[in-house]
C-alpha cells in the first residue's frame, strides 16, 4: 500500500548576502513532501521567499535544480533522490533573489536506508551477452539517452496531476537488482505495470515526445519530455503511436502495451529521470498524481 509522508514545514533562518550594517532578511520558508525519503523518490519542495523574486536556485545532490512559481511568491522544486544514493543528511541549497536582496537558506534531507529485493529471470541470450553485432546499435542507444536526459525544456511542459499510464496493477519492482540467466545486471530502474499486450498507453501528463523508435534493450520505446528535467520513458511497446516532436496533452495515447525488446512477457515497463535521477513513477504518483 503506498503510504504518504505528510508535509512537513520547516522554517530555516535566511542569511543576507553579508554587506555591512545590512538587516537580517526573514526566514524562507520549506515545506517538503514525499512519499519517503529514500533512494529512489521524489521530493517535492514548496519554497515560500520571505518577497516575491523573480529567481529562486536550488541545489541538491551537486546538481542544480530548476525552480517554478506556482502563485504569487510561491515556488516549487522537484528534488529526485536517485536509487543509487547512499543513506544520510544531504544539504539542499536555495537561494531567492540576487544582489544585496539575497536570502539563502539550507534544507537538511534526510535519506533513510533502502533494501531493495533481487530477481532472476530466463531470458533470450543475446539480451544478456549481446553479440558483436549488437554492440554497434547498443552504443548508439547510450548516446541518444545521455543526449536526451541532458537536453530537457527549460519550460515546465506538465500541466495538473499526473496520470497512470494504463489501468493495470503496478508491480513496481523499482531498483530490484536482477539477476539474468544467472548474471548480475543493472538495477530495475523502472515500474513494470502487468497490462496485456495491445492495452493503449495514455501520456502521464503533458510534454513533447523527445524520442518514438526502438532501442536495443527496450525495445520500441517512447520518451516524453515534461520540461524542467522531468522525463517519462515507456518501452516494450507493441505499437507506437507518435513521433518525434509531437506535442502531447494527458491522456493522450502514445502507443500499445507489447513484449520487445529484453522482456519475459508483454508488460509496461515505465521509467522516469528527475534531472538526472533515477526515482520510481509510483513515487511520482503518490505525490504530484492523483
Amino acid at each position: 500500500m503506498v503510504m504518504r509522508v505528510r508535509s512537513v514545514l520547516v522554517l530555516l533562518a535566511a542569511t543576507l548576502v553579508a554587506t555591512a550594517g545590512a538587516s537580517p532578511a526573514p526566514p524562507i520558508g520549506v515545506t517538503a513532501a514525499a512519499r519517503s525519503v529514500r533512494p529512489g523518490e521524489l521530493v517535492v519542495l514548496t519554497i515560500a521567499p520571505p518577497a516575491s523574486t523573480a529567481s529562486l536556485h536550488v541545489h541538491a545532490f551537486a546538481r542544480d535544480i530548476p525552480a517554478f512559481k506556482v502563485s504569487g511568491r510561491t515556488w516549487r522544486a522537484l528534488v529526485g533522490i536517485d536509487l543509487a544514493t547512499t543513506p544520510g543528511t544531504y544539504k539542499v541549497a536555495i537561494s531567492a533573489g540576487t544582489g544585496t536582496n539575497a536570502a539563502t537558506t539550507t534544507y537538511p534531507l534526510v535519506v533513510r536506508p533502502r533494501t531493495f529485493a533481487t530477481r532472476t529471470l530466463t531470458v533470450d541470450e543475446a539480451f544478456v551477452n549481446p553479440p558483436p553485432e549488437a554492440v554497434a546499435q547498443i552504443e548508439h542507444d547510450t548516446q541518444t539517452l545521455t543526449r536526451i536526459w541532458a537536453a530537457s525544456s527549460p519550460t515546465r511542459l506538465w500541466d495538473g496531476p499526473f496520470v497512470r499510464p494504463v489501468p493495470d496493477p503496478a508491480n513496481s519492482r523499482f531498483g530490484t537488482r536482477s539477476v539474468l540467466n544467472g548474471q548480475p545486471r543493472s538495477p530495475h530502474s523502472g515500474a513494470d505495470f502487468l497490462s496485456p499486450e495491445g492495452r493503449p498507453i495514455k501520456a502521464p501528463n503533458a510534454g513533447h515526445v523527445v524520442f518514438a523508435g526502438p532501442q536495443y534493450f527496450t525495445g520500441n520505446t517512447v520518451i516524453i519530455d515534461h520540461g524542467l528535467g522531468l522525463f517519462s520513458l515507456f518501452a516494450h511497446l507493441s505499437r507506437i503511436d507518435v513521433h518525434e516532436g509531437d506535442t502531447v496533452a494527458t491522456g493522450d495515447i502514445v502507443g500499445n502495451v507489447g513484449s520487445t525488446g529484453r522482456v519475459t512477457g508483454p508488460h509496461l515497463h515505465w521509467s522516469l529521470r528527475v534531472n538526472g535521477a533515477r526515482v520510481d513513477p509510483l513515487s511520482l504518483l503518490a505525490t504530484l498524481g492523483h
